[in-house]
């Protein structure tokens, strides 16, 4: 009886050591990135994994929602979005009107290709059930279908930052954006506008934000305002994962001087130093870990085993990583740098993705039974 309880004993207290481990390797980690590359960077880490937690913690996201008032017209997630993007912006757009150009916004102009791409993104994420941030999530998370979409997702984001120069021949409209205490008041006007027709069509009983999805709002306005103070820049995702591609491209030998995009100043820059040293990049890696922390926090938080799927479905899983990669390069951006900082920081943009996307999000979630990610109903 002794030696059965003294292994009780010892299981009960392994879940604690752990979490223990947990806390102090994260925080020695942004310790590390503080240290050796700078505070700024430091805290920025920090950010990022906050993220993470609260994005994973919370269960909240950008795919999910739509998913979820698209299918069963739940409007909790949504109209959380919503209320964040409002918080963030009360913040956002007054900084950086009197900031003079120390705090910059996500700004970006409407054209034919931002609509396309933002309209294929829409699709391809609800596909892999995951947008840019809750692709990095899911990883995290230890999610298999993250997992093979992710490295395509960055390769894609690569491939269309190649070729960006020529979509942008297409046509766009000069770039549009909603600046200073009237720019506010449009901005938090079209949301509760946005938010009644999202009330409107949601069912009985499902038209009023959880009080889970209003933590998480909360929470994800504080550290997108943190986000843009500490990096002078809204919150991004996809330019790290193009870099990400980009440089190993470049460590085969493969010479990018060819790229408009890539030969520019900035952006040759950042291909020459570390990527701790890119403010995208480094959020998109506390994602990731914040993810990871939650999932090993939990018992049994990486118990979920291979979905099992025919082949096709991890062939569309592929396709679909790449082609958000792809349409995210060309749309400025995903739901975090083009649907959340594009409209919280003022740009005009930001809306038309939203529409565009949120239309191809119909037609993903039609098209997952027949690529075999789920039951047809």
């Amino acid at each position: 009886m002794d030696s059965e309880h003294l292994i009780a004993r010892s299981k009960s207290t392994t879940p604690y050591l752990w979490r223990s481990f947990l806390i102090l390797f994260l925080a020695f980690i942004v310790l590390l990135a503080a240290i050796f590359v700078g505070a700024r960077f430091g805290l920025l880490l920090a950010v990022g994994l906050c993220f993470g937690i609260v994005l994973e913690g919370l269960g909240f996201g950008f795919a999910g929602p739509w998913r979820a008032m698209i299918l069963r017209r739940e409007a909790s997630g949504a109209l959380a979005q919503l209320l964040a993007i409002g918080l963030a912006a009360i913040l956002a757009l007054p900084l950086i009107h009197f900031n003079g150009g120390e705090i910059v916004g996500a700004r970006g102009s409407i054209g034919w290709s931002m609509v396309l791409g933002a309209f294929c993104f829409g699709v391809a994420m609800q596909v892999v059930l995951g947008c840019g941030s809750g692709t990095l999530v899911n990883v995290g998370s230890g999610n298999p279908i993250a997992l093979l979409a992710l490295p395509f997702f960055s390769i894609g984001s690569f491939v269309g930052a190649y070729h960006v120069t020529w979509w942008s021949g297409l046509g766009a409209l000069p770039v549009m954006v909603l600046a200073g205490w009237s720019g506010l008041f449009i901005t938090l006007t079209l949301l509760i506008a946005v938010a009644a027709v999202f009330f409107f069509f949601a069912r009985s009983g499902e038209r009023f934000i959880s009080k889970r999805y209003l933590l998480a709002a909360i929470l994800i306005a504080v550290l997108a305002s943190l986000n843009l103070i500490i990096a002078g820049q809204p919150w991004g995702v996809v330019y790290g994962l193009g870099l990400w591609a980009a440089k190993v491209v470049v460590s085969l030998g493969v010479d990018l001087s060819g790229s408009v995009f890539f030969s520019a100043p900035v952006n040759a820059e950042r291909l020459q130093e570390s990527i701790l040293t890119d403010y995208t990049s480094l959020t998109n890696i506390g994602l990731i870990l914040g993810a990871f922390f939650v999932g090993s926090w939990r018992v049994g938080g990486f118990s979920q085993k291979l979905p099992r799927l025919p082949l096709r479905a991890w062939f569309s899983t592929i396709i679909a990583g790449f082609i958000m990669g792809y349409a995210a390069r060309l749309a400025l951006g995903c739901n975090v740098g083009a649907y959340f900082s594009g409209i919280s920081t003022g740009s005009l943009h930001g809306w038309m993705w939203f529409l565009a996307a949120f239309c191809g999000s119909y037609y993903g979630i039609k098209l997952r039974p027949f690529l075999g990610l789920e039951v047809r109903s």
